[in-house]
């Protein structure tokens, strides 16, 4: 999947039954009325006082591992201008930075004696990732894989600290397989291989006794997946989700006696939910039942535990399970977008506290430890730069408004600025999400939030193939790519008109990767909406897409959009690059010079064609990126361009008036 940065809240979730099918969680709520959207007063924000600069210098805080004696905790943070490793005490402190590279960095898991923290690591964005180890106590660095053509990620270790497990993907291939490292051997050993190009063997998972791994395979559509276990000695791997028909599952954790596998599947009711998978009988008992996107977790270390994460409507919040009375509380930490971490486990060793990502429209992410005896929790690093405060921020509405059909229930984020007035000559943006089975929630974004505090009214809706909504709604454009999602984002569009507060002239479009696409589709389908786009690393033909990137990517566009040639009317009219003469919007696109999902040459047939018939564009495009911009002084740029860009086609009303409604 095309996946791109998240948006993200979390509203308070009681504690259910796990017996109960009954749907416990709040019901998706009706239309909202745009006329009840209001801007709301707040004398002390400065209008325009927020910059790009400052936004971009806010810190993100990536994956996280634990210490195996849980004194420390290695994270991934751009502090540096890069995405390097970084380590901090876990009771709090200064972090110390492990690794200094100009490469980005990811997946860090701490091995199980404390000598290495391994981690991967790719070339200017080229996905085309190595396996390092780093010293804790010297900073040492060993390149462990060593593979120009060869892709290894995320690395887990076996629980007695011998072999490391991680994926395995050659340039030219589409299959992903799971290979073995001996670290006293040195030698590779291949739990899977000869994969079928339409699948991907996914994230290795040891049984604590070290005999045995259990791995998802994903099949390229994204509409089905299985959980297999692997014995490492007889390297025989055995099917423990056999079903009929099209459905996901996914393992999480295996409990501390090897006899269940804590799994998230859609095989009970159509919404990814969370079971318990017997080994031995493959029958699986379901700890939640609901009607949103609930994810598995990990079992604490004594197995009497386990954590799962529910997503209702773009909020999420985390739950512990009590295995014995099978009852499921919501965690008392703040609320906002809450996402277990930690590496293998959220848990330390010692099973007394959880490591989680706490996350917010007005907070970045930030990691805390929450103490399990007291339910108190500490936050461990700080994102916010001085002069940015949260309450100078914009909350955003979430609302819902019918599809163009009246088929769906279309759900979005909606950030109106302060002191906006209600008259009618407001500005817009509409900000598309990319994957497209990926979701827009509600947390910390940049340049939404600058584009609210210079006065733009911002919409993020949920089309239809996004996650977060059921198996039915994430399937609903398979083979209909840029046309029913499409018209999603012109009814949202048509929703924010009716609240009165914009002038119809003054809408923009922007996304990134699929939702850069969309943004193409949206300035070729529907020209006369909008007043301007910004299509960030999108794709514009779907012939020269499938033909130059990933050959992952190649699977899944022929597996949702079909046969090249049987379905070539299809591919044909959703290619923007075919309706360039109809866009009167003026353009800036943005893309990355090693990006293997969708490569520049994309974007720069758009640039042609547009200055062939003398159209208005701008364009740039960063050599050392790939898929997204992860260098924050190329972050800086890129959005100092969008920025200026839309200031001066798509100029926002004075938004330093009183409130008039």
């Amino acid at each position: 999947m095309r996946l791109c940065p998240l948006l993200v809240i979390v509203m308070l979730m009681g504690s259910f039954v796990a017996e109960s099918a009954a749907q416990t969680l709040p019901v998706p709520q009706a239309i909202t009325d745009p006329k009840q959207v209001s801007s709301k007063p707040n004398a002390q924000v400065e209008p325009r006082g927020l910059t790009i600069e400052k936004l971009y210098m806010t810190r993100q805080i990536g994956r996280a591992t634990w210490s195996p004696d849980g004194k420390s905790i290695a994270f991934i943070s751009n502090m540096s201008g890069r995405n390097n490793l970084w380590i901090v005490p876990s009771e709090g402190g200064f972090p110390v930075q492990m690794t200094v590279s100009d490469q980005r960095q990811t997946n860090p898991a701490w091995s199980p004696d404390g000598k290495w923290i391994a981690y991967q690591s790719d070339f200017d964005g080229d996905e085309v990732w190595d396996i390092f180890l780093v010293s804790p106590k010297t900073g040492k660095v060993v390149n462990l894989t060593q593979t120009s053509e060869i892709a290894e990620l995320n690395p887990t270790w076996s629980p007695d600290g011998r072999y490391l497990a991680y994926e395995v993907k050659p340039k030219t291939s589409a299959a992903y397989e799971i290979d073995v490292y001996d670290m006293i051997m040195r030698e590779v050993k291949h739990v899977t291989s000869n994969t079928p190009q339409d699948k991907r063997n996914m994230n290795p998972i040891w049984s604590k006794d070290g005999k045995f791994i259990v791995y998802t395979q994903e099949q390229a559509k994204g509409t089905d997946s299985n959980v297999f276990i692997a014995e490492l000695a007889s390297g025989q791997s055995t099917l423990l989700t056999p079903h009929d028909g099209e459905q996901l599952f996914s393992a999480s954790a295996i409990s501390p006696d090897g006899k269940r596998l804590l799994l998230t599947s859609n095989a009970a009711n159509g919404y990814e939910n969370v079971g318990l998978l017997d080994v031995a009988s493959k029958r699986i008992s379901w700890i939640t039942k609901d009607k949103w996107e609930i994810h598995a977790g990990e079992f604490s270390p004594d197995g009497k535990r386990l954590t799962f994460s529910a997503n209702v409507d773009g909020n999420e919040d985390i739950y512990l399970h009590d295995l014995a009375t099978g009852k499921s509380t919501a965690m008392a930490i703040p609320k906002g977008v809450n996402e277990p971490s930690g590496g293998h486990s959220a848990f330390s060793a010692d099973g007394l506290r959880l490591l989680y990502f706490h996350n917010g429209p007005t907070a970045p992410s930030d990691l805390c430890v929450y103490h399990l005896a007291t339910a108190k929790s500490q936050r461990i690093t700080h994102s916010l730069v001085g002069g940015i405060q949260s309450e100078d921020l914009v909350e955003p509405y979430l609302i819902h408004y019918p599809s163009h059909d009246g088929k769906w229930m279309i759900s979005a984020f909606l950030y109106v600025p302060f002191n906006m007035a209600r008259n009618g000559q407001n500005a817009a943006i509409v900000y598309i999400h990319g994957g497209p089975t990926s979701q827009s929630v509600n947390s910390f974004n940049r340049f939404v939030q600058f584009a609210a505090n210079q006065g733009y009214m911002v919409l993020a809706p949920n089309y239809r193939g996004s996650t977060g909504y059921g198996k039915e709604f994430q399937q609903a454009n398979l083979f209909d790519m840029g046309g029913g999602d499409l018209q999603d984002v012109l009814a949202g569009v048509d929703w924010i008109k009716q609240t009165g507060h914009l002038d119809p002239k003054k809408i923009a479009v922007m996304g990134g990767s699929y939702g850069g696409y969309l943004s193409m589709m949206a300035v070729t389908k529907a020209p006369e909406v909008w007043a301007a786009g910004v299509p960030i690393v999108p794709f514009v033909n779907w012939f020269t897409e499938i033909e130059n990137e990933d050959p992952v990517l190649q699977q899944s566009d022929l597996a949702t959009m079909g046969d090249l040639v049987k379905n070539k009317a299809l591919y044909e009219k959703r290619s923007p690059i075919n309706f360039i003469d109809q866009i009167k919007a003026p353009l800036l696109l943005l893309a990355g010079g090693h990006d293997p999902r969708c490569p520049k040459s994309e974007t720069q047939q758009v640039v042609d064609a547009i200055k062939k018939r003398g159209g208005k564009v701008d364009y740039k495009i960063y050599e050392n990126e790939g898929h997204g911009f992860a260098r924050v002084e190329n972050q800086i740029d890129a959005y100092k361009r969008v920025a200026d860009f839309l200031l001066a086609h798509v100029v926002p009303a004075d938004c330093s008036c009183s409130l008039n409604e």
